[in-house]
């Protein structure tokens, strides 16, 4: 539940003798494991590719309430709709967190939503996927909140303080719903023969979408370096996406489930697990918006924002109201 395509800004890593008095400071600061925070100094790149990312991890969150949100009403027991309506419920928390962390980078939230509405500004891949089945849900927490975590624990130590603090509180409550999806699929995987077909259905159909999750290969992520020095990534699209599967392996053998790549084995002198590249050519038509959810998830968005114009108006005029009542009460005061 992060961007996946970021760009920095093109320019590549600069040499210390390539640098200003005030890059050379930054960049020390960066070096030596200190924060940055919003009045400080910053590179142009730094800023915009900190928007950049931040931005579309709120939208990723936001947009990813909804194949979700589909399932509450259907949810198999009480229970069970209550703990995926609290999860939705943190989704939105983490896209208002992360709005806001953006926004003391200068940018407001109205403009962020624009560029999500208009096409502008992208999201997780993964949300561009349809949830046909119940099975579908254990799959998106267990694998796709999975895929998320391992990104969102490094990101703790980016860079930018507000991002840094902001994932402290989501890293926290994302371990909730990866343990959430993987009970679901624990009882799919106990229960009768077609339950657990249905939750191997869903494993085979998300196991590829929560590998391009991380983002394209490092040789194909051509800005990853500049974002590396800056501490706004700490580990590699690949390195996460290593991590991922050799700890989703052994989950998989423990629930009964079969990964659907027949080139996966252990490789001892790695200490890790070979595997298949997701299908790129795949990655890059959803997110360039031709994906099987693409055109829904965004019509659901905008609809939603247009729907919500009467409400937001209203807050605006008593805010206004609010502050003219104050402004008077202050001059009766003198």
């Amino acid at each position: 539940m992060y961007a996946q395509v970021v760009e920095g800004s093109g320019k590549g890593v600069k040499s210390a003798k390539d640098m200003s008095p005030e890059e050379l400071d930054f960049q020390s600061k960066i070096d030596a494991g200190q924060k940055i925070e919003p009045k400080e100094w910053m590179p142009e790149g730094y800023r915009k590719t900190l928007i950049r990312q931040i931005s579309q991890h709120a939208h990723s969150e936001v947009v990813g309430q909804l194949p979700e949100g589909n399932w509450i009403t259907r949810a198999p027991t009480l229970e069970r709709k209550a703990i995926l309506l609290a999860k939705v419920q943190d989704e939105a928390g983490h896209g208002l967190y992360l709005y806001s962390a953006a926004e003391t980078l200068g940018i407001s939230r109205d403009e962020m939503y624009d560029q999500l509405h208009s096409g502008k500004a992208k999201y997780s891949s993964i949300f561009n996927y349809p949830t046909l089945n119940w099975a579908d849900i254990g799959a998106v927490g267990w694998l796709v909140d999975g895929a998320a975590i391992m990104n969102q624990v490094a990101l703790q130590r980016t860079s930018y303080g507000p991002y840094s603090r902001a994932m402290i509180r989501i890293c926290k409550e994302e371990s909730f719903h990866q343990r959430q999806g993987f009970d679901i699929m624990m009882k799919m995987c106990r229960g009768t023969d077609a339950q657990k077909a249905m939750a191997q259905d869903a494993m085979n159909r998300f196991w590829w979408p929560a590998l391009m999750m991380f983002g394209p290969s490092d040789k194909d992520s051509v800005h990853s370096a500049e974002s590396m020095a800056w501490k706004i990534k700490i580990n590699t699209n690949d390195e996460l996406r290593q991590k991922f599967v050799d700890q989703t392996v052994p989950q998989a053998e423990y629930l009964g489930l079969t990964i659907p790549d027949e080139n996966l084995s252990w490789n001892e002198e790695k200490g890790g697990y070979d595997f298949t590249d997701p299908d790129w050519d795949e990655f890059f038509q959803v997110i360039s918006g031709n994906g099987p959810c693409n055109a829904e998830r965004m019509r659901a968005r905008t609809e939603a924002w247009d729907q919500g114009a009467w409400f937001r108006d209203g807050l605006s005029a008593y805010a206004e109201k609010h502050a003219g009542d104050n402004a008077n009460q202050g001059v009766k005061d003198v």
